[in-house]
């Protein structure tokens, strides 16, 4: 089968298309053939070698946490699926950049519902995208009905399914950030409240707060932006790191000038529970 991979870690430079054995499904695993990938900054992190240096078989690793496709062929154990069926499945051992990939029951999905066959296309933007979302929101920010939600990246992967989820799980108001004008309206459909400009957030948010700030900050990029971040925390506010899209050393003060403030960290696809600092 074909796949995109890299055997040393570095930029885009270090993919190349691969000739790889056809994967055989072991016990509670079906075999996918992949129709379409989602696309994540984890897979930036991971071929950068944020994880590490390849480890898979014969020194190659394959990036892609999520995938659509249909089912190939099924492993010992497996009843649920058949055969050609549609499904969707997140894959935290990555290998999705491929024509054909083993994934684990558990995180598989038919896309068969009483409405008809979901769509590969955008069904495979979601196994990896809206877990993470959920997580970040729920169980590391504790997002609790009518608190107010910052989201940096408003427009990206997780952002988009951050703020419809935000919505669903009661907030009050969800406010974005982007980094480029361009990325305004399209984050403004997703029903953001306000969407800013991460350069200079600070100032537009504290207006349109009257200076309370907001409860929960969901940041992936780090850096600068983290540190100002804190500043907009309403008392007892938290902060939710799940990324570092700019590598950043910083100190964060347990107890700020408006109160306490947490930040939870180290929750994103490769480590599925956030840790508070306190």
């Amino acid at each position: 089968m074909r796949a995109v991979g890299f055997r040393v870690n570095g930029g885009v430079e270090v993919l190349e298309t691969l000739d790889l054995p056809d994967p055989v499904p072991t016990a509670g695993q079906v075999t996918v053939r992949v129709a379409f990938a989602g696309v994540n900054f984890a897979e930036i992190q991971h071929r950068r070698g944020e994880f590490g240096t390849p480890d898979g078989p014969g020194g190659v690793d394959v990036p892609g946490l999520e995938v659509a496709g249909t089912v190939a062929a099924l492993g010992a154990g497996v009843s649920a699926l058949e055969v050609g069926e549609p499904i969707a499945a997140y894959l935290p051992a990555f290998g999705g950049y491929s024509e054909v990939v083993a994934a684990d029951t558990r995180f598989v999905r038919s896309l068969r519902t009483g409405a008809g066959e979901a769509d590969l296309a955008e069904a495979a933007g979601l196994p990896c995208v809206f877990p993470t979302a959920f997580g970040v929101l729920k169980d590391a920010g504790r997002l609790r009905k009518g608190e107010d939600v910052l989201i940096h990246s408003a427009a990206g992967g997780v952002g988009s399914a951050a703020a419809q989820l935000a919505r669903e799980l009661g907030a009050a108001r969800v406010y974005g950030t982007v980094g480029s004008v361009e990325k305004i309206p399209y984050a403004a459909v997703l029903g953001y409240d306000g969407v800013f400009l991460r350069e200079g957030f600070a100032e537009p948010l504290a207006a349109v707060t009257g200076g309370r700030g907001v409860d929960l900050v969901l940041d992936p990029v780090g850096g600068p932006i983290r540190e100002q971040s804190l500043t907009v925390l309403a008392p007892f506010g938290r902060l939710v790191a799940y990324g570092d899209l700019v590598p950043h050393q910083a100190t964060f003060a347990p107890f700020c000038r408006t109160g306490p403030r947490q930040v939870a960290v180290g929750y994103g696809p490769r480590s599925l529970a956030g840790c508070i600092l306190i």
